[in-house]
């Protein structure tokens, strides 16, 4: 994995392989597989869940999250070829990769505290559409087609993707998407809601790195409590639970030095500007 961790931007050695950078308070986080679609093979899968623990490890030194690919698509998912291999030398552990691989990369990067915004350019599809849907915020380009892929192989659905896709465009919607496998476009896409931005070809990553440095000098506490929460409404905490939930957070942001500079700020017309803390 190429991994650079100045304070300004700057890129690792492209190929194959995971690149990491640290742009200013933003880890980038980029596949660079584009001969082969940026498809996960087992290289792919252990450089990508090495850079999502970097964010970890890098702790405040990353306040936000940018997951991109190199070449004309973002992710076709998983790599067919080492996968057809798999299937004829060890069939008996061939989807071994799901729980050992696939399954912890999806729950780190669910877990991340900091907002994670991901550029899509090309195909995202199977797998590559799991790893998307990680992602709070989505930036894709006009040129970008999704599909769950998976029963157009004769399989249902890995990588989170039968939770976050129904959490993302509603349990109807969903169904339609997984079974019947249609591709669909980028406008659908924002039409659903799966979506954030549309923007021109070629330009996702650009106003992906945009939205996260926009997200790295907001108030980064507040923005973990936030994922916090949503997960526990996605998990189906009942009303009360939410209620207690949400008073204890913002008990806890209101002790920050963020919440109190802010509201200084904004008593004095003027803009905050927040430490995460």
């Amino acid at each position: 994995m190429a991994v650079t961790t100045t304070g300004a931007a700057e890129s690792g050695e492209a190929g194959p392989g995971v690149g990491y950078t640290l742009d200013g308070g933003v880890a980038v986080i980029e596949l660079r597989r584009p001969s082969a679609g940026n498809a996960l093979d087992a290289s792919l899968r252990f450089e990508l869940l090495a850079a999502v623990r970097r964010v970890l490890s890098d702790g405040e030194l990353v306040r936000s999250v940018l997951l991109t690919a190199q070449g004309r698509n973002f992710c076709v998912g998983q790599d067919l070829k080492e996968h057809a291999e798999a299937l004829e030398t060890r069939p008996a552990s061939a989807f071994a990769v799901v729980r050992a691989e696939y399954n912890p990369l999806v729950e780190a990067l669910h877990a991340l505290p900091q907002p994670v915004v991901v550029g899509v350019e090309g195909a995202c599809v199977g797998a590559g559409l799991g790893l998307a849907l990680c992602a709070d915020l989505r930036v894709a380009s006009a040129g970008a087609r999704f599909s769950t892929a998976f029963t157009g192989i004769g399989l249902a659905a890995d990588s989170g993707l039968s939770l976050s896709l129904s959490h993302a465009v509603g349990p109807s919607r969903a169904a339609a998407l997984m079974l019947l496998g249609d591709r669909f476009d980028a406008e659908e896409a924002q039409r659903w809601g799966l979506v954030h931005q549309v923007v021109p070809d070629g330009q996702a990553a650009a106003e992906g790195l945009s939205l996260a440095r926009r997200l790295a000098a907001g108030p980064t506490a507040a923005y973990g409590e936030v994922k916090a929460l949503l997960r526990d409404a996605a998990a189906g905490a009942d009303l009360g639970a939410v209620l207690e939930r949400e008073a204890a957070v913002q008990e806890r942001l209101g002790a920050t030095r963020d919440h109190r500079a802010a509201v200084r700020s904004f008593l004095a017309k003027e803009k905050p500007s927040f430490e995460g803390r």
